[in-house]
């Protein structure tokens, strides 16, 4: 098995749609066409938010990929912001995308209600961690998390964050030694049932 790891390039961009698509289990919520669609709002929202990106390339295919903030220096670009403007208007021309923008947009009220109540002023975040399902228990998504580690070190960001639930192995995170700081329990439509999920932020303040 080759594996190599090195810079987010445009062309890895469909690859990585899939992987988020799988790892959320956007599937479960909707059609595929509009799964398809809500994996390409969030990920267009990652790539407006990072300034350091390390992809996962195993036997020559984009299997995972890393992005992190440095609060610091960090400025969106406008073809970011745009691309990510435009994967929203195409989400929301369906009523179907409309109803399940209503649950990505209710999260993202949890997310910023747990960073308020976090209390803290980080230096960077952890703005997207996926690995394709293939290639997990094999060391690579670890390698992936160490590379975005030393380039926070690198550049002198001593705390950082990052937004979880329980639809993802968050466990890793506790593995690598960060603190589940705040969480928070809501109830999601999943194929028209309520079902509770816990939502958190890690990070790796002390104390």
């Amino acid at each position: 098995m080759a594996v190599y790891f090195r810079q987010y390039k445009e062309q890895d961009f469909e690859a990585l749609e899939d992987i988020v698509r799988k790892t959320w289990h956007y599937d479960d919520l909707c059609s595929p066409k509009t799964a398809k669609q809500l994996a390409r709002v969030f990920l267009t929202s990652c790539l407006t938010n990072y300034t350091f990106s390390r992809v996962a390339i195993v036997d020559g295919e984009v299997q995972g990929v890393i992005l992190v903030k440095d609060a610091a220096s960090h400025r969106p670009t406008f073809q970011s912001c745009w691309r990510q403007s435009m994967a929203i208007f195409r989400l929301l021309l369906s009523a179907e995308g409309r109803k399940v923008m209503d649950i990505f947009g209710s999260v993202s009220r949890v997310d910023e209600e747990l960073l308020k109540e976090a209390g803290t002023k980080y230096a960077g975040e952890l703005a997207l961690f996926a690995l394709s399902e293939s290639c997990r228990g094999q060391g690579i998504g670890k390698r992936l998390y160490e590379e975005g580690m030393r380039y926070l070190s690198y550049n002198g960001v001593d705390n950082f964050y990052l937004f979880t639930d329980t639809s993802c192995n968050y466990g890793f995170y506790e593995h690598q030694g960060l603190k589940r700081r705040v969480q928070r329990q809501k109830e999601v439509v999943v194929n028209g049932m309520k079902q509770g999920m816990n939502f958190f932020i890690y990070d790796n303040v002390q104390g």
